[in-house]
């Protein structure tokens, strides 16, 4: 039925579950969450937020229960079969790697023919050694996969990290980068074919969202004459906007930078002859 409530799928709990939430709203859409509701609808749009295990994400879109998710690009890639990436939204960066004790002499994909390799990614990790034609037993594992030599159950393990301490604690050291993961946006196949609109006016307002956190927007008074120079430090998305000030000679100059480059280009503007420098964030960006 595509004439029902459009529903996205959230996460409930984990290392998406907030940034996730404070992109919807960020977004504009209007709801409230309790711990223990399934399902939510959102106030000012047609949509049901349903909060869900991030893991389950993927099977929910493929048995057509929701029209959109958002979960982790590696949840994304073990599910058989794989769904489209409708959007990358930025966050939750991690990568998923094989490591192994800190005396093993393992250094390289080939070494580990022959041993297993405890994880809670199979299918990611079975098709990687696969696709080099490297024999390993792939264990399927919940939960502290990091333990998994210290007990015997398997040589190695592949799972996720994001900075890597976890593993260091448990005496292992990464070898091989398997998948660079982050939140990603997915759609079911129904919602493919039949709600392509809704799509992309999610995929749009969201991206709005991840679009003005990269970037900043500059604003400042310069004399007139330093605009030549000014307009080659901060171009702008195609051209900075100035603005005449009611003192003659001087002006105000409106420009959108990336958010990585401000730390660079105060000095430079300082030099050039900007004063009364303004750096405000961006709510919502569409190019």
């Amino acid at each position: 039925m595509t004439d029902r409530t459009f529903r996205l799928a959230v996460p409930n709990k984990g290392r998406l579950k907030e940034s996730t939430a404070r992109l919807l709203r960020e977004s504009g859409l209007v709801f409230e969450q309790t711990e223990r509701a399934l399902s939510v609808r959102v106030r000012n749009v047609d949509m049901d937020l349903l909060f869900v295990r991030t893991e389950d994400i993927p099977e929910l879109l493929l048995d057509e229960v929701a029209d959109m998710g958002i979960t982790g690009f590696d949840l994304l890639s073990e599910a058989e079969p794989d769904l489209p990436v409708v959007a990358e939204l930025g966050y939750g960066r991690c990568q998923l790697v094989v490591a192994v004790p800190k005396s093993s002499q393992i250094d390289k994909p080939e070494d580990f023919s022959g041993l297993r390799i405890a994880t809670s990614h199979p299918v990611l990790t079975k098709r990687f050694f696969d696709a080099r034609s490297i024999d390993v037993d792939v264990i399927s594992l919940r939960g502290s996969v990091e333990v998994a030599p210290k007990l015997g159950i398997a040589d190695a393990i592949a799972d996720l990290v994001s900075t890597g301490s976890t593993m260091l604690v448990n005496g292992l050291r990464p070898v091989i980068d398997i998948l660079e993961s982050q939140a990603v946006l997915a759609a079911s196949p129904l919602a493919t074919r039949d709600r392509s609109d809704d799509i992309e006016r999610v995929r749009l307002a969201l991206m709005a969202v991840v679009a003005g956190r990269r970037k900043r927007y500059l604003l400042l008074n310069a004399p007139e004459s330093a605009v030549p120079t000014i307009a080659q430090i901060i171009p702008g998305l195609e051209a900075p906007t100035v603005v005449p000030l009611a003192q003659a000679g001087r002006v105000a100059i409106h420009s959108v930078v990336d958010a990585g480059e401000v730390w660079a280009l105060l000095p430079d503007l300082k030099v050039a002859g900007a004063h009364d420098i303004l750096v405000l964030p961006i709510e919502q960006l569409i190019p």
